[in-house]
């Protein structure tokens, strides 16, 4: 007998669990109606991934229960369905507050629950906290599905050989891996390979589903997919969108085979684009903001953060604001005119050159006999970022920051200048994938918002803060391609200071660099949360002492 099994490859809301509840119901009666018997919702899918210290809150998890348990009564007509829904659930009804409780799946069939499984191996790496929330299981869970078993696995579990080895010896046929786990570059290809390794080590064919969204800093991107017994690719969904995805199991004598559609592979800038993307649209959309505005200075990273959220929100959403100050070439201001044209944006420009001879007056009298120096450049990034935040307050708007993961790892930025706002898109896009990006985007329109939308002067030009006379970049820091390479591996990757020089970079490079990423811990605990796109962000995946006397 063919066994239809969907995927809801769905995006949730933390903390919404009746829309959450709702959006289940209706993947099963829409996947039943096709012919499916068995659907897997993402990990945690009833609440929301992740949902921190919320699992804390013995209310929240009483929340959790009620939307489980109306998830079963109103799907409980829907004969032979199954559902494994994933779930948080405490030990007892009356848990304290900060009790622990289990990262959970349960299947319910004809609205009851019929068996629940406890997650048993929780990471606790990178943005991953999950033996703070949760006590791990140590039970396999095998279900019956019209003869077929099923083996049930969440997330983590499936990165280690014991749980799928203790399904398999539990009499499973199958395993089904609900999952939750955010997106970066190169994930989605990882997650493909370590599932093959599970499926060649038992034998056992594979379907993974997996959850679709942002959240805060994370994205999600869904790409479910199904693997052959024999590790090879039987289907797999688009990323980045909802869908309801179908895989039909056959059993035979011989083997199992599964039938699905393949959705091709696609390249990294594509997958970046479409994370960035989705991150600001569900961060400004699940926050219930009106739209979000942007200082545009006439660079590179603005107008890449610009063309992102065009496509993320449309342009009738957004608002842009140049706002010159002396110093400001005229191109940068042609330039910023041009890319709001050409994606279709409001634009205004705001001179705060009489604001900045203001300050300057006013602080006159303390800086007697003092030069100039980065103490007034300092003074019109602030004076930009006030004005933004203004507009914000007025309108309700979300302020996005344009700052790239170069500048955030060195400190080029101002604090309560230019970090000043809501939202960082691009915090975790180092400075040469954001010319890689920029160059990727006028080749292509993935959400029909206008082709070619940024300036070619724009990305060919020297970078600027444009903040003294003749400024650019390099004047302050080595070149990006050196940067950068440094970055990611002192950064990203924990290589030591020695190993980077005997790799070939200059001493005085790597010392200039590593010795910026630590001092500038300070700025980084005060700006906006933004989207994680690598291994490892400025975010939750670092967590640096500000004070600390460790230099290697």
């Amino acid at each position: 007998m063919t066994l239809s099994i969907c995927t809801a490859q769905l995006n949730f809301v933390v903390g919404d669990m009746p829309a959450n509840a709702q959006k289940i119901i209706a993947a099963a009666r829409q996947a039943h109606a096709r012919g499916a018997r068995l659907l897997l919702t993402p990990e945690l899918a009833i609440c929301g991934y992740a949902a921190e210290d919320l699992f804390l809150r013995p209310a929240f998890i009483a929340a959790c229960d009620d939307a489980v348990k109306t998830v079963a009564r109103e799907t409980a007509d829907l004969k032979d369905l199954a559902i494994v829904l994933g779930h948080p659930r405490g030990f007892a009804p009356e848990a304290a507050a900060f009790s622990a409780c289990i990262n959970a799946a349960s299947v319910l069939r004809a609205g009851q629950i019929e068996q629940t499984y406890a997650k048993r191996e929780l990471p606790n790496y990178q943005v991953f906290d999950e033996r703070r929330y949760f006590v791990a299981g140590h039970k396999p869970c095998v279900f019956d599905m019209g003869g077929l078993r099923v083996g049930l696995l969440i997330c983590e579990d499936a990165w280690f050989a014991a749980p799928a080895r203790d399904c398999a010896l539990a009499g499973a046929q199958l395993l089904a891996v609900i999952n939750a786990s955010p997106f970066h570059l190169g994930k989605g290809a990882e997650r493909e390979q370590i599932m093959r390794e599970r499926v060649l080590e038992t034998g056992l064919p594979l379907v993974y589903a997996h959850l679709v969204g942002g959240q805060d800093e994370v994205v999600f991107e869904g790409r479910s997919f199904a693997l052959d017994a024999d590790g090879s690719v039987a289907g797999r969904a688009p990323g980045f969108e909802e869908k309801l995805v179908y895989a039909h199991i056959h059993p035979s004598s011989s083997a199992i085979r599964i039938e699905a559609d393949i959705a091709p592979e696609r390249s990294l800038e594509a997958d970046l684009w479409d994370a960035l993307v989705l991150g600001v649209r569900d961060y400004v959309g699940k926050n219930g903001f009106a739209g979000a505005l942007l200082g545009l200075s006439g660079g590179i990273d603005s107008a890449l953060v610009l063309a992102i959220a065009v496509d993320a929100l449309g342009a009738d959403k957004l608002r842009t604001v140049m706002m010159p100050s002396p110093y400001t070439a005229d191109i940068s201001l042609i330039d910023a005119r041009e890319l709001a044209r050409r994606l279709g944006v409001r634009h205004d420009e705001i001179s705060i050159t009489p604001q900045w001879e203001a300050f300057k007056a006013a602080l006159a009298p303390a800086f007697a006999g003092l030069p100039e120096d980065t103490t007034e450049e300092n003074l019109q990034a602030r004076i930009r970022g006030t004005l933004l935040m203004a507009l914000s307050n007025k309108f309700g708007a979300l302020v996005l920051t344009t700052g790239n993961k170069s500048e955030m790892s060195t400190g080029y930025c101002t604090l309560y200048g230019d970090m000043a706002g809501g939202f960082a898109v691009i915090k975790d896009v180092a400075k040469t994938r954001v010319f890689d990006l920029a160059r990727w985007r006028n080749a292509n329109d993935p959400y029909g918002s206008g082709a070619n939308p940024i300036p070619q002067r724009i990305i060919a030009r020297p970078p600027s803060a444009e903040l003294r006379p003749d400024q650019t970049d390099q004047d302050s820091l080595p070149p990006y391609e050196v940067l950068d390479a440094i970055m990611s591996r002192y950064m990203e990757n924990d290589e030591p200071i020695e190993s980077i020089i005997a790799s070939g970079f200059a001493r005085a490079d790597v010392e200039r660099v590593t010795r910026l990423i630590k001092f500038n811990e300070y700025k980084r605990r005060q700006a906006p949360v933004g989207i994680r796109v690598t291994r490892r962000s400025f975010g939750k995946d670092w967590r640096y002492p500000i004070t600390s006397r460790f230099r290697a």
